[in-house]
């Protein structure tokens, strides 16, 4: 069999046109406008990325991102590590061998508790807290350990 003429592939479905001709065992595929294909490949592309957006706003939606229980739970979990921390700087200052490592993870949780926090009176305790770990930390470093 003898393949003459090159096409472009066409859509699935497309008639093909037979050859005048008689006995001729020659084959030809239609030309399709290669634009239109390329521009309906590029709209499937597309809506891909709007289902993926449409799938996010529907998980808000059920509450399963970012619900307000699930923010409180998070406070809580801070406030938690928060109060475990606490519960150390107070046994190691009843012991009088406080460490500058458990302060400094103090700050740290606080500053961050702090940024997730609009409660003024709780931002004022969380003052005191950081005021007292600072000047814990400036005594253990005056005193050279």
């Amino acid at each position: 069999m003898k393949v003459s003429g090159t096409g472009s592939v066409g859509a699935a479905g497309a008639s093909r046109a037979k050859p005048a001709g008689g006995s001729s065992s020659s084959f030809s595929l239609p030309s399709v406008n290669a634009a239109s294909g390329a521009a309906s490949t590029a709209a499937v592309g597309g809506l891909s990325g709007v289902g993926s957006v449409d799938a996010l706003l529907a998980l808000q939606e059920t509450g399963a991102v970012g619900s307000p229980l699930e923010r409180k739970k998070r406070a809580v979990r801070r406030a938690d590590q928060i109060l475990d921390i606490l519960g150390e700087v107070r046994v190691a200052m009843i012991d009088g061998d406080i460490s500058q490592n458990t302060l400094e993870r103090l700050t740290r949780a606080i500053r961050e508790q702090r940024e997730n926090t609009d409660d003024p009176k709780l931002e004022g305790v969380l003052n005191e807290i950081e005021t007292r770990a600072a000047v814990e930390l400036a005594k253990l470093q005056s005193q050279g350990r």
